[in-house]
């Protein structure tokens, strides 16, 4: 799977519907052909849209957890919530239910951010906010995570 670039503004339509940014859906590699699973952001409130196949990774990963653990349930059971498997129809356009619509607390303009290997969908207010609110101390957290420190 390649990465995803970009971050493109568009509109959600009354339905709920989203097009595809022409620029996202040209990036869409053959690993999509079984479509996305659409969540809640682990986060922020945004969607998180998994190409399918990174999907399959994820859950091959939380699979490892231990079920006879409390934490582990509570984290399987809220990292589910709204778990919804989507495709893009023919006219290219993505499906986006009610409840996620709600939790991103999405109105009209939206926002379609590339995060690696995954896709976020944001009201585009909310994003603006949040990118504004990172700015403050980027070049710190930039060292923390990216730096190589004492390693």
């Amino acid at each position: 799977m390649d990465h995803f670039i970009g971050t493109y503004e568009c509109r959600i339509d009354v339905k709920g519907r989203i097009l595809i940014p022409s620029a996202i859906k040209k990036q869409i590699s053959i690993s999509t052909k079984d479509g996305f699973v659409i969540k809640r952001g682990l986060f922020n409130n945004c969607i998180e849209l998994y190409p399918f196949d990174q999907w399959i990774f994820v859950m091959n990963k939380i699979d490892q957890l231990n079920r006879f653990n409390k934490k582990n349930i509570d984290f399987i059971r809220r990292f589910n919530a709204g778990v919804k498997k989507i495709e893009i129809d023919s006219n290219g356009r993505l499906l986006i239910p009610k409840d996620l619509i709600k939790h991103a607390k999405i109105k009209k303009d939206i926002v379609v951010s590339a995060a690696v290997n995954i896709l976020e969908i944001w009201d585009k207010n909310l994003y603006e906010e949040i990118i504004d609110e990172a700015k403050i101390d980027f070049s710190s957290l930039a060292e923390e995570v990216m730096g190589d420190g004492d390693e």
